[in-house]
């Protein structure tokens, strides 16, 4: 009777193998933040999957094919998930142990929709953070120390607001944030505002010129109104409470990037979203609120119960 060889290379050992390098992978990815601010720590990363290839397939195409593929999905969810803290410190929610949560509007001020979503908040008490466009808060100034005197918390949304952020230079870039962050000063905020990037997009040049700039973190957020696909706002309000947690950052737009153009949906949907959030005993506050973060010192830290707890406010 033959002693059968065992197969050292079937399709099945090749699949687990692959699947074992992208678990690897995955977990390195969730480890390591900002490499693209850290040159350093991209390479070790780099070489640490090109010896795991290499262990699990020898010398061969797949020891070149898989980390090859690996560092292209790492570097497209590093830019295209705003959630995503491969280039950069994110953050994406605040503790989920309380009864707390933040609205967060991009895009504006609008001269018409953002004085109609004020008169909301303020008919309920409840607080928010606009992350400006620093163009359009400079060009309404009264506006600006309006949110502000209403206990409201501006963020930094960059000056321009370019769709082609991601091509830009970390010069130009950190010339952005500036001037945002200088409009929102000169409206009466001191200190470093929080951050938000254009449509949450990052990149390694955006990482280096945050980096540059002293910023802590950029914030993102864990649940999307999808206001920007529709201007139905029971939709948007039924899409929002249908998924709202505690310690959950909520994106809504009451602007819009785009000269001539508006986010009319917005006021009624934040009214219906603010009903919702009572119901559920649910309490609106800035971001710097609900993760306790100076907007003076723009420094971050977890709140006291939320370290008890183990509770992540970095996903």
């Amino acid at each position: 009777m033959g002693i059968k060889s065992r197969p050292t290379d079937t399709p099945r050992s090749r699949v687990n193998a692959t699947g074992r390098v992208r678990r690897f992978a995955r977990r390195a990815c969730q480890q390591l933040g900002f490499l693209g601010a850290h040159p350093i720590l991209l390479a070790i990363l780099c070489v640490a999957i090109i010896i795991a290839s290499v262990g699990i397939f020898g010398l061969s195409a797949w020891s070149i094919a898989v980390p090859a593929v690996i560092l292209a999905a790492v570097i497209a969810i590093g830019v295209a998930n705003p959630r995503s803290k491969i280039f950069y410190p994110t953050l994406v929610r605040g503790p989920r142990n309380g009864n707390r949560v933040a609205l967060t509007f991009d895009d504006g001020p609008d001269a018409d929709i953002t004085p109609q979503v004020l008169d909301i908040l303020a008919q309920t008490g409840a607080r928010a953070t606009f992350f400006v466009i620093g163009r359009k808060l400079a060009a309404q100034p009264e506006l600006a120390r309006r949110i502000l005197a209403e206990g409201h918390e501006l963020g930094n949304h960059s000056w321009e607001h370019s769709r082609l952020q991601n091509f830009r230079g970390s010069r130009f870039l950190q010339r952005d944030i500036k001037k945002a962050t200088e409009a929102i000063n000169q409206a009466g905020q001191t200190g470093k505002p929080p951050y938000r990037p254009p449509v949450g997009l990052k990149s390694p040049n955006l990482a280096h010129a945050a980096r540059q700039l002293g910023l802590r973190t950029m914030v993102a957020w864990s649940l999307h109104s999808r206001d920007t696909h529709g201007d139905n706002p029971d939709r948007i309000a039924r899409r929002v409470l249908k998924k709202i947690r505690p310690g959950d950052i909520i994106l809504l737009h009451d602007g819009h990037d785009l000269a001539g153009k508006s986010r009319p949906a917005c006021a009624e949907a934040t009214a219906l979203i603010l009903t919702g959030l009572r119901e559920r005993g649910l309490e609106s506050v800035t971001v710097s609120d609900l993760i306790r973060c100076s907007p003076q010192t723009g420094a971050v830290r977890q709140s006291d119960s939320a370290r008890r707890s183990g509770v992540k406010t970095y996903e």
